[in-house]
């Protein structure tokens, strides 16, 4: 387990910080051009819903136009696998993003769906089609989901929509 001070994590929250801030800074060309998929859990969705608001609202300050936006719901924070690799072979998208929200409960249950969207979700997007963001909260409670859906760490999602247009926008050469 991970054994942090109080200075520790005043330096991870400075370094987050500077990883915010260098996000915040870059300037998209072209964007509304782009499409995207979000498909969104609707277990814990007060938390889902927030997260889904930030990446909407990072979109269209890029200049994504939100017609250009497909959302997709299903049941839980698992069927994001399905939903995702049902997605990512039509080419359709310019980057698809999982949100969800898994809060630690008294069982494995916790680890068992955290562990399979994780690896999961990091296998669909190692296949190289189309870029797949990961913006699955994974807490140990309902405060820290909304600590980091829109509260004092932030909006994952307005994150979450930054790598989509970093990796719907990148070139190799």
């Amino acid at each position: 387990m991970l054994d942090l001070k109080l200075g520790d994590l005043k330096i991870w929250n400075k370094l987050n910080q500077e990883n915010l801030n260098k996000n915040q800074s870059i300037k998209f060309q072209n964007t509304e051009n782009l499409n995207f998929a979000i498909i969104i859990s609707e277990w814990n969705f007060k938390i889902t819903a927030r997260l889904t608001s930030g990446l909407e609202n990072e979109f269209k300050k890029n200049g994504v136009l939100l017609k250009n936006i497909d959302k997709f719901y299903v049941p839980g924070s698992f069927e994001l696998i399905h939903a995702c690799s049902s997605l990512i072979n039509n080419f359709q998208y310019s980057a698809i993003i999982v949100v969800g929200c898994i809060i630690k409960g008294q069982t494995y249950h916790f680890e068992c769906v955290s562990n399979s969207v994780a690896n999961s979700i990091g296998h669909l997007n190692s296949l190289g089609k189309t870029p797949v963001i990961f913006c699955v909260l994974t807490d140990n409670n309902i405060e820290q989901s909304l600590e980091r859906s829109g509260g004092k760490f932030g909006n994952k999602g307005e994150e979450a929509a930054i790598t989509a247009l970093r990796m719907a926008t990148l070139r190799f050469k």
